[in-house]
C-alpha cells in the first residue's frame, strides 16, 4: 500500500464574464492581482495540485491512476469507474448565469461518447437581498411551449425564481432546468462531468456583439418540465453533541453531503472522530480552523482553514478532526448509508 494521508488541493481558478471578486472581498480565495473576474475556484479538478506531503505537486488525476482505490473506494468505482467521482466549486455569480440543464448518466452516456451526466447540489454561502435561482417552471410545460419561448426570448417568464439566502440547500438532479442569480455566492458538489446545455441567455451579447452559443435541441430533450416539487432540502440532525452537531443536508446515490459545526466546550476544542470506509471524504472548510489527524495512535496532522478543500483516501482509516467552526464532509455513500436513508424521510420528493 502507498503513503496515504489527507491531501490539501490547490484550487483551479477560472475566469468568466459573470465572475466578480468576491471569492477574495469575502476571504475565500486568493485571486490574481488586477480586475480579472474569478467565477469559479474547482476545488477538486484533475489538474488540481497536491500541496502538502510527499505527494506535493502531483495532480489529483496522477494520484487517481497511481493510487487507484486506495485513494477513490470501491463504492465511487462501482458507480463512475476508475476516475475521481465528484467536482466540487465556490462560484461567485456577479452577474446572472445563463439558463441550464445537464443530462442524466444514460442521455450522456449515449450522445456524449460515454461520460458522465450531471447530478448536483448548491450550499449557499451569500446572497444579495432579494438575490434568486433558477429551479424548473412556475408550472407545468411542453417541449414545445419552451422551444417558442426561447425563440421569441420570453424563456424567463415561465421560469421558477426563488430566493436564497445564507444556509439554504438547493439540490439540483440531472434534467432540471436551473440558473444562479446574480449576488448569489455558493459552493457546488456534482457529479466530475463536463456536460453542460445552455438552454438561454435572456437575449444577452457577448462582447463582439454576437448573442452566446445556445444548445437548444439537447436541453430540450433532457429536460424535465413539471413544476419542482421541492427547491430547497430539508436538512436532518445525525449527531449533536457538545463537541459538534452533524447533520446531512442533502443525499443521493451520486454524493452524500454532511455539514459538521465544531464547538469548543471550557477548554476543550471541538473534535469529530470517524474512519474511512468504502469512499474517498472530501472536506471543505466553510470558516473552520481544522487539524485533521490521521495514522497510527492519529498522531500525524494536517491543517485545513477557511475556503481550503481536503481529500481523505479511502483507504486512510482512522482520523479525527479537531477545530472549530463548520465544514462540509462529501462522500459517495452505497446502497443502504443510514444518512441517506434518514434524510430521505425529509426529503421524500428528491427520489434518487
Amino acid at each position: 500500500m502507498h503513503t496515504l494521508y489527507p491531501l490539501l488541493l490547490q484550487p483551479s481558478l477560472h475566469e468568466t464574464i459573470w465572475g466578480g471578486r468576491r471569492l477574495e472581498r469575502d476571504k475565500w480565495k486568493q485571486l490574481p492581482p488586477g480586475n480579472v473576474a474569478i467565477g469559479e475556484s474547482w476545488e477538486t479538478e484533475m489538474s488540481t495540485l497536491v500541496q502538502n506531503g510527499a505527494y506535493a505537486g502531483q495532480t489529483l488525476g496522477n494520484l487517481v491512476d497511481l493510487l487507484d482505490s486506495d485513494l477513490l473506494g470501491e463504492q465511487p468505482m462501482s458507480i463512475f469507474g476508475n476516475r475521481f467521482p465528484l467536482l466540487a466549486k465556490f462560484i461567485d455569480a456577479n452577474s446572472q448565469l445563463s439558463v441550464q440543464v445537464h443530462p442524466d448518466d444514460a442521455y450522456a452516456a449515449q450522445h456524449e461518447g460515454g461520460k458522465l451526466g450531471k447530478t448536483e447540489f448548491w450550499y449557499i454561502l451569500a446572497a444579495e437581498p432579494g438575490a434568486s435561482i433558477v429551479h424548473g417552471f412556475k408550472s407545468t410545460t411542453s417541449r414545445a411551449e419552451v422551444q417558442s419561448a426561447i425563440e421569441h426570448v420570453t424563456l424567463d417568464k415561465l421560469l421558477h425564481q426563488e430566493i436564497v439566502s445564507v444556509g439554504d440547500v438547493i439540490f439540483v438532479p440531472a434534467g432540471t432546468v436551473h440558473a444562479i442569480g446574480r449576488g448569489v455566492m455558493l459552493y457546488e458538489l456534482q457529479e466530475y462531468s463536463d456536460i453542460t446545455y445552455r438552454m438561454y441567455d435572456y437575449g444577452r451579447l457577448t462582447a463582439s456583439g454576437k448573442p452566446r452559443e445556445l444548445h437548444i435541441d439537447r436541453s430540450l430533450d433532457v429536460s424535465h418540465y413539471e413544476v419542482s416539487r421541492q427547491v430547497k432540502t430539508k436538512p436532518v440532525v445525525l449527531e449533536d453533541t457538545p463537541l459538534y452537531m452533524k447533520r446531512c443536508v442533502v443525499a443521493c446515490k451520486y454524493f452524500v453531503t454532511c455539514e459538521v459545526v465544531l464547538r469548543t466546550s471550557g477548554s476543550t476544542q471541538g473534535s469529530l472522530a470517524g474512519k474511512t470506509a468504502s469512499s474517498c471524504i472530501i472536506l471543505s472548510s466553510l470558516g473552520a480552523e481544522l487539524q485533521v489527524q490521521y495514522g497510527t495512535s492519529l498522531r500525524h496532522s494536517e491543517a485545513l482553514s477557511r475556503g481550503q478543500t481536503m481529500v481523505l483516501p479511502a483507504a486512510l482509516g482512522n482520523y479525527r478532526i479537531e477545530g472549530n467552526g463548520n465544514f462540509l464532509l462529501s462522500y459517495v455513500p452505497e446502497s443502504r448509508d443510514e444518512a441517506w436513508m434518514y434524510w430521505k424521510t425529509r426529503n421524500e420528493l428528491f427520489d434518487l
